[in-house]
């Protein structure tokens, strides 16, 4: 077994799209080499949407046509196969002992399920023996192998999950994701020109930003990096910026009440009308059986609030259509409320700390925002609002809270 601490470094579509973006990787590699450490690296699929194998450009090649699962997880799989293969023929190009693995070559096992595939096992044992040849694996993230053999995929975003997977299964000293941004931004600099890069945030943060709309890392990623404490570093690939350190919790101190501000879009809300009921547990059982046959049809809900006769959740957009199958199937009156947005206050520093709710609440009336619903958790609040108000409502949580002024 090799004595070089092991780094898992994954590397974004825009990293491995071109040539100038994969001779900064090889540059990155060697770097890690030099230092001692024996590299893993992941790939995502070759470039965006337009890009000969970007996997939009996959699925619009049967677009329109029959759905098939698992011939849809065969096709999109083949981007990071592509990228794996150029990025080993790079690193070879540049003096690196390098090889190319199919999320399968390279021992991930899924649960099976087509298009959002969760990872059950990592074996080890080939990765190892390159790692000790001296040799640099080159792994296709986004991708697994199920229980029957096929291919299936992670969901979108998924070799960040790729990554974290191997950096726990390989007992990696750290896990860095290069992207094409400085890090972790304090809010999506698209709607809020002052958001900054976090030069910390703990990992339940990372977690809840992921969770609550934030193009940072896969979700299932950051639960991971929570759940094993695995030390993680978002970093540019183009770049010298140190990035955003992701802290354990034992070594982190939030520096105040929030941290940053996540938000997303094409959310709508369904009222339910709960039928007539004699007491407490009817109305119980009743929501019970909303919720299995909900979860029973796929459809995943937030931000649900039982009061009194009636249910009150969200959806996605997309799948309204679900949803109203099934309240339609349950024999239930329901009113659905579209073009709405949730915007999220995140912070390990609110915890156990009063007023911040109310503080959050005066900053987004003063900017004319109207609250149609909260939750909120130990690290979280979040509002439902119009969403032709969430730009307002991220600028004006964001500087309410300064956070503008501890990011860089």
């Amino acid at each position: 077994m090799t004595e070089r601490p092991i780094i898992v470094m994954k590397f974004g579509g825009t990293s491995v799209a071109d040539e100038q973006g994969r001779a900064a990787l090889a540059r990155r590699v060697l770097t890690a080499i030099e230092a001692g450490s024996a590299p893993v690296v992941v790939v995502s699929a070759m470039g965006r949407a337009g890009a000969p194998y970007a996997t939009d450009t996959l699925l619009a090649l049967t677009e329109g046509l029959p759905a098939d699962a698992r011939e849809h997880d065969l096709l999109v799989s083949t981007g990071e196969v592509v990228s794996a293969v150029v990025v080993a023929h790079e690193l070879r190009g540049a003096g690196v002992d390098a090889v190319a693995f199919t999320g399968a070559d390279a021992g991930i096992v899924t649960d099976g399920r087509a298009g959002a595939a969760a990872i059950t096992e990592v074996h080890t044992a080939v990765l190892h023996t390159a790692i000790d040849a001296g040799c640099v694996p080159v792994v296709a993230g986004f991708q697994g192998i199920g229980p029957d053999g096929t291919v299936t995929t992670l969901g979108r975003g998924g070799s960040d999950t790729t990554a974290c997977a191997l950096g726990v299964a390989l007992e990696a000293e750290a896990v860095e994701i290069y992207t094409d941004v400085d890090g972790v931004m304090s809010a999506d600099p698209r709607t809020c020109e002052t958001a900054g890069v976090l030069e910390t945030i703990g990992a339940e943060e990372l977690f809840q930003m992921a969770r609550h709309g934030a193009r940072v890392v896969h979700t299932p990623a950051a639960e991971l990096a929570l759940g094993s404490g695995i030390p993680l570093r978002v970093r540019n690939t183009f770049s010298d910026h140190r990035g955003t350190h992701v802290a354990d919790l034992r070594s982190y101190t939030p520096a105040g009440v929030a941290t940053a501000v996540s938000h997303s879009e094409g959310i709508s809300r369904v009222v339910v009308t709960l039928p007539a009921a004699e007491g407490t547990a009817e109305h119980m059982e009743a929501q019970a059986r909303i919720y299995r046959a909900m979860a029973d049809a796929g459809v995943s809900l937030d931000m649900f609030t039982p009061a009194g006769e009636t249910l009150v959740f969200t959806v996605p957009d997309a799948a309204v259509g679900s949803a109203s199958d099934v309240l339609d199937m349950l024999g239930l009156a329901y009113l659905v409320t579209g073009r709405l947005a949730k915007v999220t206050l995140i912070g390990a520093g609110m915890h156990g700390v009063p007023g911040v709710m109310a503080r959050m609440a005066r900053h987004l009336a003063e900017a004319g925002v109207h609250i149609l619903q909260t939750a909120d958790s130990h690290t979280t609040i979040s509002a439902l609002i119009p969403a032709q108000e969430c730009e307002s409502a991220v600028k004006a949580l964001h500087e309410g809270f300064g956070l503008g002024l501890r990011a860089s």
